[in-house]
């Protein structure tokens, strides 16, 4: 088995939260989807909502989640299946999740939801995934969080976690925004600096807006986050960091707090797109492929929910293992399809693959054979991976 990694990973997560703590390494459970009703839509901003589904007894197993994870959405919109990833943006409450909703002019799942969803309806939910969580073994340390726009959505989950689960954590948030009327979550920001003034500092950021320092003025670029390095967070007194926004501003704080010092292993990220590649059509797995007599193909088979399937692919069609399986069996998982959030996880159990992208999986994922399937093409002639594993 071989696998080629074009893009090095990052530290993206660890696994189911144990104990109050998090391990960081081991199985997680296969997500699948769940029908929940929508118990309540809140505006946040004017481009911007909260949803919240209610969670039956039944299901309040399956949707038992760390803070930080996300879960997945999935409706029929014009009679097609559109699919986008939001994170949880409460702590773990046993008979409902929410999730923040920012709407992308050209994004149609979330101008859908933006546009008609409603208390009552229903929506599928895949059970929570995600490794945006916390590695410490306690909550007595410092935590800083760097985030921009709706990057904020899992941060108040984790903060409001660490806040009150000892009185001994502490937590630095810096919250970037383009003006005061885009940030999400205002009110329960103040609310929980009321509640906690001594364990949260709070730094708003906004880049159209003349702020009362002028460190809190201006887009975060290298300058600027340098300057808060140096006078307003000691680097060396932060146990977790954890970035979430756009890919630019994530490597330049994963870059700069490498070149200040910052262990790798203690900076968590998560990556915030407006891509909308979450249908079946878009990962590729609803058009017809056939090779053409005496045309080399690639065999590809896998094991899911302990069946085995295989497809045959067309080394010309350059298909990723994903859009090749997903024409054998519709109900192989996965939600953004960009190499984000990690729910096309697989493990390679025969064959060679090459992964193009890769910001879900940590370095011993890889080294133990697991590869993305959104993102592999297989390199031999027969390739066989695992979703069970």
């Amino acid at each position: 088995m071989t696998i080629t990694d074009a893009t090095p990973p990052g530290p993206a997560g660890a696994s189911a939260p144990t104990a109050g703590a998090v391990r960081a390494t081991g199985p997680r459970a296969r997500a699948r989807f769940h029908t929940l009703r929508v118990a309540d839509v809140r505006p946040l901003t004017p481009t911007a909502i909260e949803v919240t589904f209610a969670v039956p007894e039944a299901l309040a197993d399956a949707f038992d989640y760390a803070p930080g994870q996300y879960v997945a959405l999935r409706a029929r919109v014009a009679g097609e299946e559109l699919r986008r990833s939001y994170s949880l943006c409460r702590p773990p409450a046993r008979g409902s999740l929410s999730v923040g909703i920012k709407r992308d002019p050209d994004g149609r799942f979330s101008s859908w939801a933006h546009e008609g969803l409603r208390p009552g309806d229903e929506v599928d939910v895949m059970s929570p995934q995600g490794t945006f969580v916390s590695r410490a073994s306690t909550a007595t340390g410092h935590v800083v969080a760097i985030a921009a726009g709706s990057g904020i959505t899992p941060i108040m989950a984790l903060a409001t976690d660490l806040l009150e689960r000892s009185v001994s954590s502490r937590v630095t948030i810096v919250y970037a925004n383009r003006s005061s009327t885009d940030v999400m979550f205002v009110d329960e920001l103040a609310d929980l600096k009321d509640r906690f003034p001594s364990r949260l500092t709070l730094h708003h950021v906004l880049s159209r807006e003349q702020r009362a320092a002028p460190v809190f003025s201006g887009r975060i670029d290298e300058e600027r986050l340098r300057l808060i390095l140096s006078r307003l967070i000691d680097p060396a007194s932060v146990e977790e960091w954890f970035l979430c926004g756009p890919f630019a501003l994530v490597e330049l704080c994963r870059e700069v707090l490498g070149e200040v010092g910052v262990p790798r292993e203690r900076v968590r990220f998560e990556l915030f797109t407006a891509a909308e590649a979450d249908t079946p059509a878009q990962a590729g797995g609803a058009r017809p492929v056939r090779a053409r007599p005496g045309e080399p193909v690639r065999r590809i088979e896998f094991t899911l929910d302990g069946q085995s399937a295989s497809v045959e692919s067309p080394v010309a069609a350059n298909e990723t293992i994903l859009a090749a399986a997903l024409r054998v069996r519709p109900d192989v998982p996965f939600a953004c399809a960009g190499g984000v959030c990690g729910t096309c996880r697989a493990r390679v159990v025969e064959g060679a693959v090459s992964m193009a992208e890769n910001y879900a999986l940590e370095p011993d994922e890889l080294e133990r054979g697991y590869v993305l399937t959104c993102q592999s093409h297989p390199t031999s002639d027969a390739v066989r991976v695992d979703y069970d594993g």
